[in-house]
């Protein structure tokens, strides 16, 4: 039987960190993955850019059962060390809004980084080689199958992500290692993900689709400014996807379609400019036409400003500023960024990421119970939690 001193099930953004580390240590390191690449994930992200991570990186970023668990990893890698390492490989890249990261050129760039570091550092990876099973030897140890054999090591890493983008290789199998050995399993459901209408609201706002405003979204404490885009099944773009986050089925999303203005001191204003102007026509000259007239009431839409009362614009800008609706549900995995929910992180050390009760055996990344905004947020986790563990294990 083959020996190695690592094993790390997963050739992601956060197994590849993690066997780097390992690596730089003198420790012997095997990453196993059952897809035909690895870094599949890397090589789509930020639509083939790859939002790396982002210049304000701290742990009111992301979502975990105990908000104090991802603080430690994010002191001890921050975003600068991870930057630092792009640029020792010469990788150009540039800044977008709310400091995202991104390649210049393509995802690959990082993926090659990661290669390279993982040759240096003498790691072997290998691909197309599911796990069929594992076992826990009396002295702690692990002896891990493959279709190619078996392997014995002394830490078993889990970093096999979440169940978001299942045709990218995505599989519960990490939460099925976590539940065999005794450790919790938050339950999952689809992070960063658009969000579907009722019937009702869908046929209300399908004509839309394809329009994008700069909207401001709210739920359960929670509130992001960004574009929301229209589909032809409900609601996308960055705020909606952001906002998903912190939805859950029966929530209720609070919009606010003129983010920054006052839609009732503007509408009182033109009506002493323009009192004939009909109030469609007037919202029209803050929002698409389009929107302006699946938001404007009916009854309302063609009337003059000049016939409206006070009370009629200040009940009209109510409505725009605390838009309410209520999701249907999401895309789904299908279409999610991140998965919420995973691995219980009371069960996992936050300085080592072992688990507590499992001496060897640890999980980083995605499978744990941390989901982060939408900005180069998970990937920087990856980062952070691949290169603590690799310092352990």
């Amino acid at each position: 039987m083959e020996k190695v001193d690592v094993i790390i099930v997963g050739a992601g953004a956060a197994g590849l960190m993690c066997a780097i580390e390992a690596g730089k240590r003198g420790r012997s390191v095997v990453v196993l993955d059952s897809a035909k690449k690895a870094g599949n994930k890397i090589r789509m992200a930020g639509g083939g850019k790859c939002n790396f991570t982002n210049l304000d990186v701290g742990p009111e970023h992301f979502l975990c059962g105990n908000p104090h668990f991802v603080k430690s990893a994010l002191s001890r890698y921050t975003q600068w060390d991870f930057i630092a390492m792009v640029q020792r490989h010469g990788i150009a890249f540039h800044q977008r809004d709310h400091g995202q990261l991104f390649c210049d050129h393509s995802s690959q760039d990082i993926l090659d980084m990661l290669r390279a570091e993982c040759d240096l550092a003498g790691v072997a990876i290998r691909l197309r080689c599911p796990v069929t099973a594992y076992t826990r030897r009396a002295d702690h140890h692990f002896v891990v199958t493959t279709e190619r054999g078996s392997l014995h090591c002394q830490s078993l890493v889990i970093a096999t992500g979440g169940l978001s983008i299942p045709t990218m290789g995505a599989s519960p199998y990490g939460y099925q290692v976590a539940e065999h050995f005794g450790l919790a399993v938050v339950p999952t459901s689809a992070g960063l993900v658009p969000l579907t209408l009722h019937p009702a609201d869908k046929e209300r706002f399908s004509p839309l689709t394809g329009i994008a405003v700069p909207a401001t979204l709210s739920c359960n404490g929670a509130s992001f400014t960004e574009n929301l885009l229209f589909t032809h099944r409900g609601l996308s773009g960055p705020a909606v996807l952001q906002i998903s986050n912190y939805w859950y089925p029966g929530d209720t999303v609070t919009i606010d379609w003129l983010p920054g203005n006052d839609l009732g001191e503007f509408l009182h204003q033109l009506r002493q400019q323009r009192p004939k102007l009909s109030l469609k026509n007037a919202v029209a000259q803050l929002l698409p036409e389009r929107l302006a007239t699946t938001l404007v009431p009916e009854a309302l839409a063609a009337r003059q400003l000049a016939q409206l009362a006070r009370t009629d614009l200040d009940d009209l800008a109510q409505r725009f500023h605390h838009f309410a609706i209520k999701p249907n549900g999401t895309e789904g995995y299908r279409t999610a960024e991140v998965t919420r929910g995973g691995v219980d992180v009371d069960g996992v050390s936050s300085k080592t990421f072992a688990a507590i009760q499992v001496p060897g055996l640890f999980f980083i990344g995605e499978v744990l119970d941390v989901s982060g905004w939408l900005g180069g947020y998970n990937l920087q986790w990856a980062w952070a939690s691949g290169w603590c563990a690799g310092q352990y294990v």
